[in-house]
């Protein structure tokens, strides 16, 4: 059978914009007593930050948090939250977005609508760099991404030791929100479960569907919280603020 492309729809007049954060995780190289996302930070939670800031983005017609079945932390850690829940997150990452864009579809949203999706654990966002985003993408046929150039030498690690040097030129940091279109990202989401593609963000996705993503430069300040030592300078940064 020949392979086609998928059909890249016009947007319409309308067109809403919506953030998606996945929040089903446990952060378990994060060594916390319970889900990062909800541990305490600068008078908050690291997801309680992250939902202040893109509450902000005046753009955005609603935001919507993805979470875990069993979770029963999310109400109390960010009471102030006045967007839509969702518990329907899955194993991965990609199981949860695709959850996500379904909860979205059933409250209403199209398929040309975009979908903003950001991790819960990227509390440092700021509404301005999500603003930027969606200037640099919102006029685009597919869509991208935050990220930052790759200034470090990149070294190829086996067995403990440097296997090789990575020519870091032309290389960048993916970062979130990544922007898409609902309907896009939901093709490129099943097509890869199809196929058994390991899907890491979304952008990876819309990769394997032959399209490419716009890059948005971001400062590393946008870093997403993951290990031990990860807390203290976002709380160092987010007090200084």
């Amino acid at each position: 059978m020949p392979h086609t492309e998928p059909t890249i729809e016009p947007l319409r007049a309308s067109t809403r914009l919506y953030g998606l954060v996945p929040c089903a995780g446990v952060g378990e190289r994060a060594g916390t007593a319970g889900p990062k996302q909800y541990e305490a930070l600068a008078g908050s939670t690291v997801v309680g930050h992250t939902l202040a800031a893109l509450q902000q983005v005046a753009r955005l017609h609603r935001v919507l948090v993805v979470l875990s079945p069993g979770d029963a932390l999310f109400e109390s850690c960010v009471p102030q939250f006045d967007g839509w829940v969702t518990r329907t997150g899955g194993a991965t990452r990609a199981d949860s977005v695709a959850a996500g864009l379904q909860a979205l579809t059933e409250r209403g949203a199209q398929p040309t609508d975009w979908v903003l999706v950001h991790d819960a654990a990227r509390c440092l966002i700021r509404p301005d760099w999500v603003d930027a985003l969606i200037d640099a993408c919102v006029d685009d046929e597919i869509g991208g991404l935050l990220a930052l150039p790759v200034a470090d030498t990149l070294k190829r690690e086996q067995a403990g030791r440097v296997s090789a040097t990575v020519d870091r030129a032309s290389t960048w940091q993916a970062q979130t929100p990544q922007m898409f279109r609902l309907g896009l990202l939901h093709d490129a989401l099943a097509t890869a479960t199809q196929r058994g593609t390991v899907v890491t963000d979304e952008a990876s996705a819309i990769e394997a569907m032959g399209h490419a993503p716009r890059l948005v430069r971001c400062p590393a300040e946008n870093f997403k919280v993951t290990f031990a030592p990860d807390f203290a300078l976002a709380e160092r940064l987010l007090r200084t603020r």
